[in-house]
């Protein structure tokens, strides 16, 4: 593909770091010039999650996985397996106090747990640093395959973009927000490619700017045709034909096809089906949480009021103002008229397709 934007890298070997860019500061920046934040050890990563340096669901699942091999780094070398487990077990705990809604840092977590817990049980004479070097290749195995999953989401999800159609997409679920190309922008790139015509309307996403920050800025740099938008403006598009379909990306997926997402992704998909729109959520298998049956049970973050009441570092409201600030919305699944994964295409989810399509 023609995306080069490295969101994350490990670099080194088994006491290494993991360089991320750090996206609070684009697009202020050039390509040849972006920001990077090294980080080093667990709590810098954990504010980096935290504080949005790094963010969308597989990016933060990702990271997290290389974040379990800096826990791994501070374990002296003496240290008995058992109680590495342990202090490993105390490391997922902070890391996964991040934050609540991504199940892909839950899932990612588990993986480099249950890494560790095989490890140990079937090696029972091996040193520290062999356990590090298992858990450096669980979480680069989780990267690479996380690019693979972006690459097959664009791949079958190209096939819905119509030939010289206009996509509606909020927030921001590109390469930014993953290892590899994306989710939902990942069969704009596909499409792209294969030299199919098409427009992009990106929302800008308030409070934070993730689709004027990150999407405008990153499909600029694929040479994809993109016009932003602010996000009230979606329905008099929509009103006026000018959007044939939208692609968003996922943070949590219930059993059932409730999907979570940026907030104002649920007011979208209303707007949608009123103008008889398609409206097609793109994830990969990992997003899924079949542990919840349906949306209502999808934890929603609150983040802080501040976001809302100022504009960058100026304040755009009354100082004592009440604020309601969920960084995220629950789309219905019977609103979602088809469900983009690496495994290919779920139209009109429901438990048993998505159970049957993730086997």
């Amino acid at each position: 593909m023609s995306v080069k934007i490295k969101t994350l890298e490990w670099i080194g070997d088994i006491d290494g770091f993991l360089r991320l860019i750090d996206q609070r500061v684009l697009p202020h920046v050039l390509p040849r010039r972006l920001v990077y934040m090294d980080c080093y050890d667990v709590p810098t990563l954990v504010e980096a999650i935290r504080m949005l340096a790094v963010r969308g669901a597989p990016a933060i699942g990702i990271t997290a996985g290389y974040g379990m091999s800096l826990a791994a780094q501070k374990i002296n070398d003496h240290t008995d397996l058992a109680q590495a487990l342990q202090a490993l077990r105390k490391q997922a705990d902070v890391l996964a106090s991040s934050r609540p809604t991504a199940v892909n840092l839950f899932w990612s977590l588990d993986r480099m747990m249950t890494c560790a817990a095989t490890f140990i049980a079937d090696n029972s004479g091996a040193s520290i640093i062999d356990l590090q070097r298992a858990l450096l290749l669980e979480a680069r195995a989780i990267h690479t395959e996380d690019r693979q999953m972006c690459q097959a989401i664009g791949e079958h999800g190209e096939k819905l973009i119509p030939e010289g159609g206009s996509i509606l997409t909020h927030c921001n679920a590109g390469a930014l927000a993953t290892g590899g190309i994306g989710t939902a922008l990942a069969p704009m790139y596909v499409a792209h490619e294969h030299g199919k015509p098409f427009h992009v309307y990106a929302d800008e996403t308030r409070p934070l700017l993730q689709g004027a920050r990150l999407t405008a800025w990153e499909l600029l740099q694929g040479g994809i045709d993109v016009t932003l938008i602010c996000d009230n403006m979606a329905g008099m598009l929509m009103k006026q034909g000018k959007i044939d379909t939208v692609i968003t990306g996922a943070d949590r997926i219930a059993a059932n096809g409730d999907t979570a997402n940026k907030i104002g992704t649920y007011g979208l998909s209303i707007l949608a089906a009123a103008h008889d729109i398609p409206f097609y959520i793109a994830a990969p298998s990992s997003t899924f949480d079949l542990k919840l049956s349906c949306g209502n049970q999808i934890p929603i973050e609150q983040r802080s009021p501040n976001e809302v009441t100022s504009f960058g570092d100026r304040p755009t409201a009354p100082e004592d103002v009440k604020v309601y600030n969920p960084a995220f919305d629950v789309v219905d699944a019977s609103k979602i008229t088809a469900i983009i994964t690496e495994k290919g295409i779920i139209e009109n989810p429901d438990a048993d397709k998505i159970a049957a399509h993730l086997g």
